[in-house]
């Protein structure tokens, strides 16, 4: 199984698919490693057909509803912060010195503008 390098919040861009999606940028709701796939908002949109029923107080739950499909990984792009372009993620090793003790953290970088991704 292969790394994921986007990560849940991150604003990513369809890189490709269909015409009506490819181009757009939506932030990340949730990420899916063992399938590989990525949740973005307002990206891939279905209707989803629920069974009519009751809530507990008598409501009428059911009907069409309209929400986000998870889109492969490789089909998104990482958006750089500064110049707001698709790019690629970097790593970089730094040493933080925590508790007196010596840690390695690693740091997602943009490839096309340098700057540390959160």
């Amino acid at each position: 199984m292969a790394k994921m390098r986007i990560k849940k919040g991150d604003t990513v861009q369809v890189i490709s698919g269909p015409r009506e999606s490819r181009g757009k940028q939506g932030k990340v709701i949730a990420v899916y490693p063992d399938t590989q796939r990525v949740l973005v908002e307002g990206i891939n949109r279905i209707t989803k057909h629920t069974k009519a029923g009751t809530t507990g107080r008598g409501a009428r739950t059911g009907g069409i509803v309209t929400q986000e499909a998870p889109v492969h990984v490789s089909n998104v792009a990482m958006v750089d912060p500064e110049t707001k372009t698709p790019t690629r993620i970097r790593t970089r090793l730094e040493t933080v010195e925590r508790d007196g003790r010596q840690k390695v953290t690693r740091i997602r970088v943009a490839v096309r503008s340098g700057k540390d991704l959160s």
